[in-house]
């Protein structure tokens, strides 16, 4: 399995533009990513973390613009994602319809719902912006076992991966998730940002 390092952003891109699937470095723990678009590169996805079909991923956006482009985007959760994106907050917003719509009400998901973040680093700016779509990033690690903390681990746990991209984590502290799908905003999970914060910029 190749390792690309951080000036191999192209060649990265090339391989999600092509239905493959690779491991990066994120803000808190090692992710594995695939493009949205492609029903091929999801089911890669889902092979390669041993995940149920039933449950979604959570999917990086470069900006507003592509978070519009697959959810459903409120007045309120608006306000969250100029006032805290790209950081360490993830928001739950309903998915458009039309949104990959091969996993689309088909028995396979218990919900159309998004978790979505806006790309923390630099180096995933790139990507998403070299790959043209949002992506699927999930931790790095077989659904239910422990999150792989080196590229080794990575290597030996996630065999069907195209490519590893170097880099070093923090390993910091999780997003705080909101979930914005319905009129009352909720949190599902505290994290960096607190409930305070969120509640001045609602005002609420």
């Amino acid at each position: 399995m190749k390792r690309y390092k951080q000036n191999e952003i192209e060649e990265l891109a090339s391989i999600l533009k092509n239905d493959g699937v690779i491991s990066v470095p994120t803000d808190t723990v090692y992710g594995i990513c695939a493009r949205i678009h492609s029903k091929k590169a999801y089911d890669k996805l889902v092979e390669v973390k041993n995940r149920p079909a039933n449950k979604s991923f959570p999917v990086m956006c470069l900006n507003e613009e592509q978070i519009k482009s697959v959810a459903i985007v409120s007045v309120e959760a608006e306000k969250l994602i100029r006032a805290f994106m790209p950081g360490p907050i993830t928001l739950v917003l309903p998915k458009k319809l039309e949104a990959f719509s091969y996993i689309n009400n088909a028995g396979e998901r218990i919900s159309d719902e998004l978790a979505v973040r806006m790309a923390p680093l630099t180096v995933l700016e790139e990507i998403l912006e070299k790959t043209g779509s949002p992506l699927f990033l999930t931790s790095a690690n077989i659904s239910g076992g422990e999150v792989c903390k080196s590229l080794e681990e990575i290597e030996n746990t996630c065999p069907g991966l195209d490519g590893i991209l170097e880099g070093e984590i923090s390993f910091g502290k999780a997003s705080t998730i909101v979930d914005c799908t319905s009129e009352e905003i909720k949190i599902q999970r505290h994290g960096p940002i607190s409930e305070e914060e969120i509640r001045k910029v609602l005002g609420k």
